[in-house]
């Protein structure tokens, strides 16, 4: 190609490019405005936008209550049914009663059994809670710091499990946390 020919093709490659940016310039912002949403939806449209669509919007403050509430009713429900379940069993033929002071006076100890549902979105918080509520352990907050020192905290496994106070905190633990 001589050189005449190479100046005048990159004349209009320089042309081209230079009109192609004109235009994208001049119009392509408009174009896209009228096409597309508008990017400027405050949080509260975005919500209302979300659930005309039949999505749920909650803040993570809101969805850690909704898990938390529905485990500490499962555990409740769960209490209960083995509460009525002990009054049917109790109704054998009344005995002398005894407090809980009067067995462990005589040697004898109370045992405490529960169910726990341990559902995905619990930590090891919320199931030494859970334990604490049903007077599986004394302290909550002992549960949990035993789990982080054995670097078990996110190795909390889903699933409903029998445990009873009988039972030291380590065993609870391999009970319910993956080893």
């Amino acid at each position: 190609m001589t050189p005449n020919a190479m100046r005048s093709f990159a004349g209009g490659i320089l042309i081209a490019a230079g009109l192609c940016g004109a235009v994208y310039y001049f119009s392509g912002d408009q174009e896209g405005q009228a096409a597309g949403p508008s990017n400027d939806l405050t949080f509260e449209e975005m919500r209302a936008l979300l659930e005309a669509e039949g999505y749920v919007v909650q803040t993570e403050e809101e969805w850690e209550v909704e898990v938390s509430t529905a485990a500490n009713i499962r555990v409740e429900q769960e209490m209960e049914e083995l509460l009525a379940d002990q009054e049917v069993e109790e109704e054998a033929p009344e005995e002398e009663e005894t407090t809980d002071e009067e067995e462990a006076e005589e040697g004898r100890s109370v045992v405490y059994r529960t169910i726990l549902t341990v559902s995905p979105g619990m930590t090891s918080i919320d199931v030494g809670q859970a334990l604490e509520r049903a007077s599986i352990i004394e302290k909550a907050s002992e549960f949990s710091k035993r789990v982080e020192d054995r670097g078990l905290a996110n190795k909390l496994k889903p699933g409903t499990f029998e445990v009873d106070s009988d039972m030291s905190l380590n065993e609870l633990i391999d009970e319910i946390f993956d080893n």
